[in-house]
């Protein structure tokens, strides 16, 4: 009667806890659960979670947190009257697979004055929130690409790596799990080493600083670590992470040479070179051959404009031509006029391309001399209006050929000027006017496809590859038309 007593007293005292308690006789028998251990099984009453050991097994499938399946349960390990305490499992019931919990569990095993087993109780906590938790930050501590070590401040020992780490260092996951801070030294060659030692030891922020790791083969890395304390359960840890600084280097390296490089290839350029700022087209620079061309050093170039220097003989289209570039990143082989520092006037051909340097925008400009062969041209076709003067003794054929030296222009394969239809005539003047495709399919009332099969045909019968191509053409031969008409 007494046993019966106290039984039920001991019933009464676990009902109202709040961890769950599941009672086993010796037998194996499951003699009761409270409240809680039912709620942790999603069961209602004792019969759902089994009346003994082995129908319990029948009901719920049990996992250890290394996906490992027990060969015996921790309730078979309480019948046995073994004593262990911390164990966790993922439990899962059998006839309804998607309902699963996460438990920590210990055993209480209680003896009668002669020593026997005289109350064997499973003592369940819900942990399922803070599983999750882990999950979540194992996922995406793993995903994460920056390097990062894990390390348990109460033995300073690496309990997790991530990918990052591994492919940076060369290390396996298996030489670094386990291993203390000063076997795989997380701080080794740190600049302010010392620091680093002090706030680890105190659980504190360890700041960035430069270190340089020991790699497996033997080299070395050079990175930024930094430390941040963060909790595991309850467990308190600190969180390395690594910052590459071979990769910044590698590429500052790179990014030297590519500078170097670019400044030899523009200095030894044979033709008229410079670069300037695309906002305000400040030069920065100018090569060699541009000095023996223009006559201007660099001390009176450079920090100025092409405004300011007069080397423009035209300032309209001095002004056209940069914002054509700010515009559009571009102008190919447009014949200007620039002045020389003696003042004498030189025929040019100009071209501009936007580049990118570091983190700054320039324009590129291509400055080809070709006054010689202006001269050359003008001579010509001052022979041509003699000769033609009179014209009795020759050919019609012979007087149209020369007619079309004085007036030179894309020629078709048969040496005539292409003949073009009223809509690529349209199309044209559009193009040289400075609209894009969706401008000129609006002002035409057509599709953007139809403009672009006009403009593809233009392009052959000019024997131009692309639009800036077509606009010389077009202005060399009268493009843009006052009106907008054929």
């Amino acid at each position: 009667m007494t046993a019966d007593v106290d039984r039920h007293e001991l019933r009464q005292i676990i009902a109202g806890l709040s961890e769950g308690v599941i009672l086993v006789e010796p037998d194996q028998t499951i003699a009761y659960a409270n409240e809680a251990a039912l709620a942790m099984h999603g069961v209602e009453n004792l019969d759902e979670l089994g009346g003994d050991v082995d129908a319990y097994r029948d009901r719920f499938t049990l996992r250890y947190r290394n996906n490992r399946t027990p060969e015996h349960y921790p309730i078979e390990r309480v019948v046995a009257g073994e004593r262990f305490h911390d164990v966790v499992v993922e439990v899962r019931r059998a006839d309804r697979p998607d309902v699963d919990f996460v438990h920590s569990l210990r055993s209480l095993v209680a003896t009668d004055r002669q020593g026997n087993p005289s109350c064997l109780a499973l003592i369940l906590k819900d942990v399922s929130d803070q599983f999750e938790a882990e999950q979540r930050f194992e996922a995406t501590f793993n995903a994460n690409p920056a390097p990062a070590v894990i390390t348990r401040l109460s033995d300073l020992r690496h309990v997790k790596v991530n990918t990052g780490f591994l492919e940076m260092t060369g290390h396996t996951r298996d030489a670094v799990i386990g291993r203390s801070v000063y076997e795989i030294d997380v701080l080794a060659g740190a600049r302010n080493r010392d620091l680093a030692i002090s706030r680890l030891n105190e659980g504190g922020t360890i700041p960035q600083m430069e270190a340089c790791l020991d790699l497996p083969d033997g080299g070395s890395r050079f990175v930024i670590v930094a430390g941040q304390p963060v909790e595991m359960g309850d467990e308190p840890c600190m969180l390395f992470t690594f910052a590459d600084l071979e990769l910044r280097r590698k590429a500052e390296t790179a990014l030297r040479q590519s500078e170097e490089r670019f400044a030899k290839a523009f200095q030894l350029t044979p033709v008229p070179t410079m670069l300037a700022r695309l906002d305000a087209f400040t030069v920065t620079g100018i090569n060699e051959a541009f000095t023996r061309v223009f006559g201007h050093g660099r001390d009176a170039v450079v920090g100025r404009s092409p405004a300011e220097t007069g080397l423009w003989v035209a300032e309209a289209t001095r002004a056209r031509f940069e914002e054509t570039v700010r515009r559009t990143g571009f102008v190919l082989g447009q014949e200007v006029c620039l002045r020389h520092q003696d003042g004498s006037e030189l025929d040019c051909l100009a071209s501009a391309e936007r580049v990118e340097i570091g983190e700054e925008t320039f324009a590129l400009l291509v400055l080809q001399d070709i006054t010689e062969r202006k001269r050359g041209e003008r001579e010509l076709f001052e022979a041509i209006e003699t000769v033609m003067a009179d014209t009795s003794w020759f050919s019609r054929g012979l007087i149209e050929k020369l007619a079309n030296l004085r007036q030179p222009g894309a020629r078709d394969g048969d040496g005539a000027s292409p003949t073009l239809t009223v809509r690529e005539r349209q199309i044209l003047n559009l193009i040289c006017s400075g609209l894009d495709d969706d401008a000129i399919a609006r002002r035409l009332n057509l599709s953007r496809n139809t403009v672009r099969n006009h403009g593809a045909a233009l392009y052959r019968k000019l024997g131009v590859h692309k639009r800036a191509e077509a606009v010389i053409w077009g202005r060399e031969n009268g493009f843009p038309l006052h009106a907008s008409g054929p």
